[in-house]
């Protein structure tokens, strides 16, 4: 099946694939609204999906909604759409694949044939984007779990000189609302940047905020 909102692209999809010995167009839609009606009672194998039809994002909200209703059907996203973060959203929506449009007539029933066959192949970009956000992810999971575990062993005095740094105060400023010499404060902050490894607070700070654990220390 083939959603489109574009009308004559949409038609020659259809020719392109009915050409072909392997393959016929069981339904076309010019929504993602249509798609998820036409799924619902159409039998099919493959659905080349567009991303802006009726909005920005029906072709993701559409690929989630057939998903959840038939379990693992196979979308692929057929857009004009090439950035990292679109890519990243359509490949969580669960599409299998990921075309850009204007690429080779031929390059589109390879991967076609391919997502039927269970081996989709990705192009390149598409591959590096997705497997960088896997690598990504699993770094933050690793330094999540080393964060969590060293955040047990801290004492109050390094919870609230955490707190203090994260509300951007210097040395000076904390030492002087804690009534404290500078000293005091640069050795703890030294204990802290044994703890965490680190050569800098700059650095805890900044694991803090991409990790998105504030909230641990500034509640």
């Amino acid at each position: 099946m083939i959603a489109d909102d574009f009308e004559l692209l949409r038609e020659d999809m259809r020719e392109l694939i009915d050409r072909q010995e392997d393959m016929e167009v069981v339904g076309t839609a010019g929504s993602g609204k249509g798609i998820v009606e036409l799924a619902a009672d159409t039998e099919f194998d493959i659905i080349l999906m567009d991303i802006e039809m009726e909005n920005p994002n029906a072709g993701i909200t559409a690929t989630e909604q057939i998903r959840e209703m038939l379990g693992n059907a196979n979308i692929i996203f057929l857009t004009v759409h090439d950035t990292n973060e679109m890519i990243l959203t359509a490949m969580g929506a669960g599409a299998v694949d990921y075309l850009v449009k204007g690429c080779k007539e031929e390059e589109i029933l390879n991967h076609i044939r391919s997502a039927y066959l269970g081996s989709p192949i990705m192009e390149r970009k598409v591959h590096n984007v997705v497997m960088q956000e896997y690598v990504r992810l699993q770094k933050s999971e690793k330094s999540l779990l080393f964060f969590i575990n060293n955040i047990s062993r801290l004492t109050a005095t390094e919870r609230e000189l955490i707190k203090k740094l994260l509300e951007g105060k210097t040395v000076k400023e904390i030492a002087r609302e804690r009534c404290v010499e500078p000293v005091t404060v640069k050795t703890q902050i030294k204990g802290l940047l044994r703890k965490f490894g680190c050569s800098r607070t700059k650095e805890i700070i900044k694991l803090i905020n991409d990790l998105n654990i504030m909230h641990l220390f500034l509640g």
